[in-house]
């Protein structure tokens, strides 16, 4: 599987400064060959390559390695855009957003990341230094560095590209790594269940369906204070308030991260070690499809629950632990114990009452374990672990749908879809 690497580099004033011109270069050609693209609807990359890559050689004296990977970004981009588009991360096609989105050519920022091939860039690892190319000519003796475990998956799995970028006055390179990845354990019957809990009110950041809870208030409470900091800092809007602002940029979703990284190995661990597999949601363009209160927008649109997700995803790949993504249409509003649906089952955020069977538990584990019989189900009927990319969007119209299984057989369930039926 691939697993990305970075290394910070370390550049004396010299080599930054050439790195700096080369950047700035390669992505102000990559907004020039995004505007011919735009203008004449080409964005494919050998036919985008015959209408701009002489242009983009003879103009900003880029070399031939560096002037194919500039167009094939580009047309990269226009890719994702796409995706993202399809996905309804930019909502629907009459919103201003997705208006926005599709209206103008896609820009790149000056310190925007430029891919690197082994042509244009070598590692010494025994040295901790990389020969790069610039507009300048080759650097060399670039020193780097990371942690030893880092250093020891750059040197023992590094393959393809690597990405050249600059933030917050320091030089990184993102290598691709291809790391092996166990055995993927097809023989489990079981799946732990993770309510990503982002319905009435995000309060808890998951919930597994044996019961444990990772509460979120801590970093809700310091996403309140970081901005609550932000907005004083921007009304005040004076040198040394502009200055607190660019040093505390990040400071939040770095602490989110961390956290998230922290939760995925563990959930990992703990199906590893139960021999289970991993039950999530598929929350593809959740953020388009819910409607909240003002008050509880931003908390959603800070909530990095789809890193969560990514986080689990791979870690259990990495592990050889299957994961199923199930459709999350009216998990918090069944009974795990009798199956009724009904909106009034959910009495509050943390409560669930059951109008039928009496049934009564806290609102996320109920949730998670529905999460845990969806997926069950869909592996009986021969679905595959979707790690570690979720799966599109499969709709939430209505409770009950019918949807083909990898084997080809047929599930009648409510709520249940399978990945790439």
């Amino acid at each position: 599987m691939k697993l990305a690497v970075q290394v910070k580099l370390l550049p004396t004033p010299v080599q930054a400064a050439a790195l700096e011109v080369t950047l700035h270069a390669c992505n102000e050609a990559a907004t020039w060959v995004s505007s011919v693209a735009f203008e004449r609807d080409v964005k494919r990359n050998f036919a985008l390559r015959e209408h701009t890559y002489g242009q983009v050689k003879d103009r900003w004296g880029l070399g031939a390695q560096a002037a194919q990977h500039v167009i094939k970004k580009t047309c990269d981009a226009y890719i994702t855009l796409r995706a993202n588009l399809k996905a309804g991360n930019h909502g629907r096609p009459s919103s201003k957003r997705y208006r926005r989105a599709t209206g103008k050519p896609i820009s790149f920022r000056p310190e925007g990341a430029q891919p690197y091939d082994d042509r244009m860039l070598s590692w010494q690892h025994a040295e901790r230094t990389v020969s790069i190319w610039t507009l300048s000519g080759r650097m060399k003796r670039v020193a780097f560095t990371a942690s030893s475990e880092q250093l020891a998956r750059l040197a023992l799995y590094r393959k393809g590209e690597s990405d050249l970028l600059f933030r917050d006055g320091m030089w990184f390179l993102t290598a691709t790594c291809e790391v092996p990845e166990a055995a993927p354990d097809t023989s489990v019957t079981q799946f732990l269940g993770i309510d990503l809990g982002i319905d009435l009110g995000i309060v808890n950041i998951a919930t597994t369906s044996d019961g444990q809870i990772m509460a979120g208030r801590r970093l809700n409470r310091g996403r309140l204070r970081e901005r609550t900091l932000r907005q004083k800092l921007q009304r005040k809007n004076t040198p040394s308030a502009k200055r607190r602002l660019r040093k505390r940029r990040r400071k939040e979703a770095r602490r989110a991260r961390d956290i998230n990284h922290k939760i995925a190995k563990h959930v990992v661990a703990e199906a590893e070690r139960t021999g289970r597999g991993i039950a999530l949601e598929d929350l593809t363009g959740i953020r388009a499809r819910v409607r909240l209160r003002k008050p509880q927008r931003a908390a959603l649109h800070f909530w990095a629950f789809a890193q969560l997700g990514a986080f689990i995803a791979y870690k259990a790949r990495k592990a050889g632990v299957a994961v199923v993504h199930v459709d999350p249409a009216y998990t918090s509003r069944t009974c795990a114990e009798c199956g009724y649906i009904d909106k009034a089952n959910r009495a509050s955020q943390a409560r669930f009452v059951c109008r039928s069977c009496g049934f009564v538990d806290h609102a996320d584990r109920n949730g998670s374990r529905n999460i845990r019989h969806r997926a069950e189900e869909l592996w009986r009927c021969g679905a595959q672990s979707t790690a570690p990319v979720p799966p599109p969007n499969t709709g939430r119209g209505t409770g009950r749908k019918r949807s083909t299984t990898a084997s080809g057989a047929r599930c009648a369930s409510p709520g249940l879809s399978v990945p790439g039926g």
